[in-house]
């Protein structure tokens, strides 16, 4: 990872932080008594990436005048200074004789602590030219949403501006991972837009892939963000999120315990929330614990839907969620389906397998994927066979049964996780 240069995109004004923190450039703006920046350079060294240079305009010589060469936090710092601002990629003309091999290129609005060796790992495993750290936010709604392929290929970006209907809520976190081939085609130090002018145009070659992580990065770009950012900080919940520890989650049933349910879904219009459920997952947003969808869909084997109609469905569900402010973590689905015979099915799916509930095999890959302690998580669904694969795999199972008082909704049971009292 010593190989690896960072460079910080730090000329951002702050314009609309200005009521919070006048005259403070925004890459310098405090979180826990020290500036993004020095969080992010932090975050650099622990993972062995100490050779980072600041693309700086507005107030370069207060960002210069602190950090210096780095040398006081053990990196070293070089700038760019950009006279006339040059957007989110101009100023890497600058540096396209010195970028030689794999580097960062960060958004200096933002707080994260990321695991990028693993990061790393992922990008070489796919060949990648380049790769955008994606996540689920509170409000896609507002935000430019990357689309990807089952193989996580970047296939395309519905920018702010462009309509959209259903979606995965899955955004630009600002963290990029790039070769230097990415900066063949500039030519002069002109305004540059990463996503419009460089990575989309990109898409085409098949190179551009999205490296999804529940890890924290967030942006302080309003006063509300901003002030959410610092009590994140305060609680832990910033380091704790990074990969390199384990996690905690809430796993969830799909039908009954989120939506409606009314048979077999094959419709995304067949989607409806239960009531409370936003609510529960937006508290669960704002915990240390992620949020994992583990659902049966039969479906598949029974030739009802196939998967792209299935992902259909799902993004149906992540909009309605995206629109009440809150999002999933991940989705994990058993298409199979053991009983054979019926018009229709699809034969390889209708097999035993260990994914199908009540087996664990659904928790058991997010535990490998995001590192999860099964025995600090939760299982919560409507039926017998969630409460099974939640024991199964270690976990504190929960039943939402209108028999059973204070756990006849997901709110309900959401609140006795976050209270402690199961």
């Amino acid at each position: 990872m010593h190989a690896i240069k960072a460079v910080i995109m730090a000329g951002g004004l702050g314009t609309r932080l200005a009521s919070l923190t006048p005259d403070i450039p925004k890459p310098m703006i405090p979180v826990g008594g020290k500036p993004v920046l020095l969080h992010q350079i932090e975050c650099l060294k622990k993972n062995n990436i100490t050779d980072i240079t600041f693309i700086t305009g507005y107030s370069a010589d207060k960002i210069e005048a602190y950090f210096g060469d780095g040398g006081t936090w053990g990196v070293n710092i070089s700038y760019i200074v950009e006279e006339i601002p040059l957007g989110t990629a101009g100023g890497l003309y600058y540096l396209k004789e010195c970028l030689h091999d794999t580097f960062l290129l960060i958004n200096g609005d933002i707080l994260f602590d990321v695991d990028f060796f693993r990061m790393f790992r992922w990008h070489k495993k796919k060949g990648a030219v380049a790769t955008l750290l994606t996540h689920p936010n509170n409000h896609p709604y507002d935000s430019a949403l990357v689309i990807t392929d089952e193989q996580s290929r970047v296939t395309n970006w519905l920018h702010k501006e462009e309509p959209r209907e259903d979606y995965n809520n899955r955004v630009n976190a600002g963290i990029h991972m790039l070769e230097p081939e990415v900066l063949e085609k500039m030519k002069a130090p002109v305004k540059t837009d990463l996503d419009r002018d460089m990575l989309k145009p990109m898409v085409i070659t098949k190179g551009v892939f999205a490296y999804d992580t529940p890890e924290y990065v967030k942006d302080l770009g309003t006063p509300d963000r901003y002030e959410r950012v610092c009590r994140d900080f305060e609680n832990g919940l910033v380091e704790a999120k990074n990969l390199r520890h384990k996690q905690k989650a809430v796993f969830l049933d799909r039908d009954g315990t989120i939506n409606k349910y009314s048979g077999f879904i094959t419709h995304p219009d067949q989607i409806e929330l239960l009531p409370g459920v936003s609510e529960a997952i937006r508290k669960l947003n704002n915990s240390a614990y992620l949020t994992i969808v583990v659902t049966n869909q039969p479906i598949i084997a029974r030739g009802d839907c196939d998967h792209d109609e299935l992902n259909a469905i799902h993004r149906r569900l992540e909009r309605l969620l995206g629109e009440a402010g809150a999002y999933l973590d991940a989705i994990f689905y058993c298409p199979h389906h053991p009983d054979k015979g019926f018009t229709g099915e699809r034969a390889e799916y209708k097999i035993e397998c260990p994914c199908r509930k009540p087996q664990p095999g659904m928790l058991l890959q997010a535990h490998e994927k995001f590192n999860i302690d099964l025995s600090k998580s939760y299982m919560v669904g409507d039926h017998d066979r969630d409460v099974q694969a939640g024991l199964a795999a270690g976990c504190t199972s929960l039943k939402i049964d209108a028999q059973t008082p204070r756990r006849t909704s997901l709110l309900e049971c959401v609140d006795a996780i976050l209270e402690g009292v199961v």
